[in-house]
C-alpha cells in the first residue's frame, strides 16, 4: 500500500499551495481526538475535494472520520480475512478502470458475479467498496473528478428486499457529506424494470446535488458519451481486462495489504474519550445542521 507522490500531485495541482496544506496538518495534528499518524498525503484529499477552503476541509474531515468511529456496518471491522468479506468479494466485482476519461475523471465500475440474491449483504458489499476505493484513492492520489458506475445486469428484487432503508440513509449521509472526492457522476447502467423501487430507497435522502448527477441508462451507448468505450472492462466492449479478471487485482492487494489497511481504519477513525466537549454517536451524525460538503458539480 503506498501512498501517492505528493511532490507530483502538487506539482499536478499547483492552486494547492504547500503552506496552507501544512497548517491544515498542523491543525488536525493539534486535535486531541484525532490520529496522530494522520498524513498530509491523507489530508491532501479532504482539501482537494473542498475547493481548497480550510474552515470546510476542517469540517469535512470532522465529519468523515466520526462517520467511520460510528458507522459500524461500512466502516468498522476492515479485515479482508474475515467470512463477511470474503463472502462479499465472491458476490460482487468492484473495478477502479486505468486511465481516465477526456476531461481527466477517474471510474469505478461496481457489479453482481453472483446472482443468488440470498447471498448478498448489503453491508458487507458496501463495505468492500469503501475499502477498494479508499485503497485506491490512496495509491492514486487527488484527482480531477470521479464516477461511479454501477452495473444492475442480474438485479432481481430479492436483491433490493435486501437493501435496509437506514443502510441506504448511511451509506448516501457518507457519500454526500463526508466522502473526500469531487464526485462528477453516479450512472446506472443496464438498468431493471424495478428501477422505480431502488430510487425509492434512495430518493428520500438524496440532495439535489446528487440528484443532479445522478444517470440512468437504458442504453449503454449514452452511457459512453460520459465514460468511452475503450475505456471500460472487455465485457463491456472495452479494452481493460474483464471486470472478474481485474476484480481480483484489488482483491489481491486488499489481501496482500491486510495489516496496512486495519492500520488505515484505527487512523481514519477518532478517540471519543478524548474529544473536547461531548462524545458523538451515531445518532448525532444525522442531526448535524447544515450542509458541510457540497459535491462538485461541473
Amino acid at each position: 500500500m503506498k501512498l501517492a507522490d505528493l511532490d507530483e500531485q502538487y506539482k499536478r495541482f499547483p492552486q494547492i499551495k504547500r503552506e496552507e496544506m501544512r497548517k491544515f496538518v498542523d491543525w488536525i495534528h493539534a486535535q486531541p481526538h484525532f490520529s496522530p499518524h494522520f498524513s498530509e498525503g491523507e489530508a491532501l484529499h479532504f482539501f482537494h475535494a473542498c475547493k481548497y477552503s480550510m474552515e470546510m476541509a476542517k469540517q469535512v474531515l470532522e465529519t468523515n472520520l466520526t462517520a467511520r468511529t460510528h458507522l459500524d456496518d461500512f466502516f468498522v471491522n476492515l479485515d479482508i480475512e474475515s467470512n463477511q468479506l470474503k463472502r462479499a468479494m465472491k458476490t460482487v466485482s468492484i473495478v477502479p478502470l486505468p486511465g481516465a476519461t477526456p476531461e481527466g475523471y477517474r471510474v469505478i465500475v461496481g457489479k453482481l458475479e453472483d446472482l443468488n440474491a440470498s447471498n448478498f449483504n448489503y453491508a458487507d458489499v458496501m463495505k468492500l467498496y469503501c475499502m477498494v476505493f479508499d485503497y485506491w484513492m490512496y495509491e492514486d492520489g487527488i484527482q480531477p473528478g470521479h464516477v461511479i458506475v454501477i452495473d444492475l445486469k442480474g438485479c432481481s428484487l430479492g436483491h433490493v428486499a435486501r437493501i435496509g432503508l437506514l443502510q441506504m440513509k448511511k451509506f448516501l449521509f457518507y457519500l454526500q457529506e463526508a466522502a473526500a472526492i469531487r464526485l462528477i457522476g453516479f450512472h446506472f447502467i443496464n438498468i431493471v424494470p424495478f428501477m422505480d423501487k431502488i430510487m425509492a430507497l434512495m430518493n428520500p435522502f438524496m440532495k439535489k446535488e446528487l440528484t443532479s448527477i445522478l444517470y440512468l441508462h437504458n442504453d449503454i451507448n449514452e452511457f459512453f458519451k460520459f465514460v468511452p468505450r475503450e475505456m471500460m472492462p472487455k465485457d463491456y466492449g472495452g479494452q481493460f481486462e474483464e471486470t472478474k479478471v481485474a476484480r481480483e487485482l484489488y482483491y489481491n492487494k486488499l489481501i496482500d495489504d491486510r495489516k496496512q489497511m486495519l492500520e488505515f481504519e484505527t487512523r481514519h477513525q477518532v478517540n471519543e474519550k478524548l474529544r473536547p466537549g461531548k462524545p458523538k454517536n451515531a445518532s448525532d451524525l444525522f442531526g448535524i445542521a447544515g450542509n458541510f460538503k457540497k459535491l462538485d458539480i461541473d
